[in-house]
């Protein structure tokens, strides 16, 4: 069952103890009034030489009868006038205090709605902004200013990580690179050994692992930031460019690759959607039997599905394959990858607001589905695609 709004909770609140109180003004006035009107009573009868605590059924006086009981019965009319009007206008007022009870909690609850308001706006490359609310110290002002106060943390622990990427990035591929150059130059050397030159290649190995590895922790703390471009991306187009990269590496571990593509416009960052893409046809090309498949698909709803034959993956393990450094042969410790590749296209989907999920297949492989938010074709049209 959904829960009231606050705003209805205290206007509801306002309201009920408006009418519990008058109620209770209600049933002291109606009190009050019957003592009055028998006090009223009593003091006519003292006037019409009856004792107060004579019965009226024992008087031989006939008119004092009748005045008797006239007097009682214009008492009761005057109490019952009086409970219909009061409980009338108790009514009349209570809707009054309902709209001014709500009037009041809409603007109690102003400053929180600007809270609400500027940190559903806020996002990564807006965290300079600040509520700044003005007014008394009271709840109000302490809450936004607690936020403000987080979002200045926040602010600076976000260039602190950018920064670092930034830096990581330089510091950790120069000597690397360096180290390659060296190599490289080594294996042309004319005057170097055999032994030497079968060493200089295991390094080169080495050093290319190092690399990738490198290359995809970046890459993945890079996607798992807010996009900062945006545009209009045909998903057919990236499928394609992907196969195309990876075309001869079917080839030479004689995997056949299948494709059914549909036009389907998203919004998103070209080169991290053709990233997500070329780790799921990667990973299934890299995953596979000798003679296996694959089947990449684009449907027109903005899912990508990437089916591969493979080893049979139970269906516990298929969640782990999405964390950093977890592999699908981790158990025969498997050296054809870092780990990273469906760490990297969970954090790219993710950052685009779509999901990934994958199931494993009866007769061994992964079935891995990418669904990404998709464009109104009238809307994609107005800007240009990326070439």
């Amino acid at each position: 069952m959904k829960r009231l709004g606050l705003r209805t909770r205290l206007t509801l609140i306002y309201s009920g103890l408006f009418f519990v109180a008058g109620s209770l003004l209600l049933v002291v006035s109606y009190l009050l009034t019957a003592r009055a009107l028998e006090q009223k009573f009593a003091a006519k009868v003292q006037v019409l030489g009856v004792a107060p605590g004579t019965s009226l059924a024992t008087s031989s006086d006939t008119l004092f009868k009748t005045m008797s009981q006239e007097v009682e019965r214009k008492a009761a009319d005057v109490l019952s006038e009086l409970l219909r009007s009061s409980l009338a206008i108790m009514a009349l007022f209570g809707v009054v205090a309902l709209v001014i009870g709500y009037l009041v909690a809409d603007r109690a609850l102003r400053p929180l709605e600007r809270v609400t308001e500027t940190a559903q706006r806020l996002s990564e490359s807006t965290l300079h902004e600040r509520i700044a609310l003005k007014g008394p110290q009271d709840e109000v002002k302490r809450l936004a200013d607690t936020f403000d106060g987080m979002l200045d943390r926040l602010h600076r622990a976000f260039d602190s990580q950018r920064r670092f990427i930034a830096n990581a990035s330089h510091e950790l591929r120069t000597p690397l690179t360096i180290n390659r150059t060296v190599l490289e130059v080594s294996l042309e050397e004319p005057k170097a050994s055999e032994d030497l030159k079968a060493l200089a290649r295991a390094l080169l190995g080495t050093n290319a692992r190092h690399e990738r590895l490198i290359e995809g922790l970046l890459l993945m703390a890079q996607s798992e930031q807010e996009l900062t471009v945006r545009k209009p991306v045909d998903l057919e187009q990236i499928v394609r460019i992907v196969l195309e990269q990876v075309e001869l590496e079917p080839r030479r571990r004689g995997v056949t690759v299948h494709h059914e593509l549909a036009h389907v416009v998203v919004e998103g960052d070209p080169l991290f959607l053709e990233r997500c893409v070329f780790n799921l046809v990667e990973n299934a090309i890299k995953y596979n039997v000798r003679d296996g498949e694959v089947w990449v698909r684009v449907f027109p709803d903005g899912a990508v599905e990437v089916e591969n034959t493979g080893p049979l993956v139970p269906a516990y393990e298929v969640d782990d394959l999405f964390e950093p450094f977890r592999r699908q042969h981790d158990r025969v410790r498997s050296d054809r990858g870092a780990g990273l590749g469906l760490s990297i296209v969970r954090a790219i989907v993710n950052a685009h607001e779509g999901t990934v999920t994958a199931v494993s297949r009866p007769e061994g492989g992964l079935i891995t589905t990418v669904r990404l938010p998709t464009l109104d074709l009238t809307t994609a049209l107005k800007s240009p695609q990326p070439g």
